[in-house]
């Protein structure tokens, strides 16, 4: 009798402490005084949304959720400090560390998506203070007017940058099953530190579960956009309005060749750059080159884009929105800083991009030159 007890003990114990439906997230506050709160929140559309508040006391905390088959993005708060923790939730009990002196080196484990993550920001870390000792060496070196040794502190700057690309490269390929390998992707996608053709085979390989995710379908989406404004593609057509609120196409103004030259009044390289493209245009507009300017300047601004053409003398066509960097034209091109530049062949394909200074017109010169 006494051993039946012992087990109908046991077997009660453990079916108490597996519920199947909820998972824990409990922690140590380490020196935050009882009473302080934690928000929990979920970021949803790129937004946190809080869906829970825990109380510290004795320098713990504990809430418990349901389970979700739904991949998301959490974070922890502590209250009347700025900074986050992220972490993933799993169906699995997490345990999180938040140190009062450090939110920046509190963590949350358990899960291969937590523990990959924290995994990846140490490693960041380690890059991160090679690369401020590297930059504390070259400003003294600079300061001493030590020439060879800032050159050699530079080039050991430039591959510690080239390694932590690398080691990103590493991680978003060989963790598919990790929500957060896609946000990686994405910022090594929008920062152009990976070609569309690898972020697409990286992609991929992705689990269902990740690759069914909003994440995911963005970034395909991104990645699809690029491919078309990529050397070699067909330039995504497009129509807005021009100065005097006329609709313009691109396929109206198609030369032997065209730029798309995408500018903002506000832009100061852009205007620098503007007197070398209106020499090449001046040049070789006669013998087949047009120009369509699509300007990245905000609504309320209408009279300075006009001033900006009128005094940089860009006499060629303009179109803009009117809406920043919310310019469509601009998202369907990828662009991410202007100015930028994509050279169209006469059926539209583009052939070269970001071409600037010199280069611009030694290339121009190269296609129309002996015309």
């Amino acid at each position: 009798m006494k051993y039946l007890s012992i087990l109908f003990s046991t077997f009660l114990l453990f079916a108490c402490s597996s519920n199947s439906d909820t998972y824990t997230l409990s922690g140590k506050a380490m020196g935050f005084e009882d009473g302080t709160k934690i928000i929990v929140s979920e970021v949803i559309n790129n937004q946190p949304k809080a869906i829970d508040t825990l109380v510290v006391q004795s320098e713990s905390f504990i809430g418990e959720y349901t389970n979700s088959e739904v991949l998301t993005l959490n974070l922890l708060q502590v209250e009347d400090i700025n900074s986050t923790i992220l972490y993933f939730p799993e169906n699995i009990n997490l345990k999180a560390t938040i140190f009062k002196d450090s939110i920046k080196s509190s963590f949350v484990r358990g899960g291969t998506q937590n523990d990959s993550y924290r995994e990846f920001t140490n490693q960041l870390k380690r890059f991160n203070k090679i690369k401020s000792e590297k930059a504390q060496l070259f400003k003294q070196a600079r300061r001493e007017q030590d020439g060879i040794l800032a050159q050699n502190l530079q080039l050991e700057l430039n591959s510690i940058a080239i390694q932590e690309n690398d080691y990103k490269i590493k991680f978003v390929t060989e963790n598919p099953n990790s929500l957060f390998s896609v946000l990686l992707l994405t910022e090594l996608v929008s920062k152009k530190e990976i070609s569309s053709a690898d972020a697409t085979k990286i992609i991929n390989s992705y689990s269902p579960k990740i690759a069914a995710s909003s994440s995911s379908k963005t970034l395909k989406n991104t990645i699809a956009a690029m491919k078309k404004a990529e050397v070699g593609g067909l330039a995504p057509d497009f129509s807005a309005p021009t100065p005097s609120g006329e609709n313009l196409a691109l396929s109206d103004v198609l030369g032997k060749y065209t730029i798309i030259d995408f500018w903002a009044s506000w832009c100061k390289p852009c205007r620098r750059e503007n007197p070398n493209v209106v020499n090449v245009y001046n040049e070789y507009h006669n013998k087949g080159l047009n120009i369509i300017s699509v300007s990245l300047d905000k609504a309320g601004q209408k009279e300075r884009w006009l001033k900006a053409i009128e005094t940089d003398q860009m006499n060629w066509e303009h179109v803009s929105n009117l809406k920043g960097w919310n310019e469509p034209i601009a998202k369907m091109y990828n662009v991410r800083s202007i100015p930028a530049t994509f050279l169209l062949d006469e059926k539209g394909t583009i052939i070269a991009k970001n071409l600037r200074g010199p280069a611009l017109g030694q290339k121009i010169a190269s296609l129309l030159g002996n015309n």
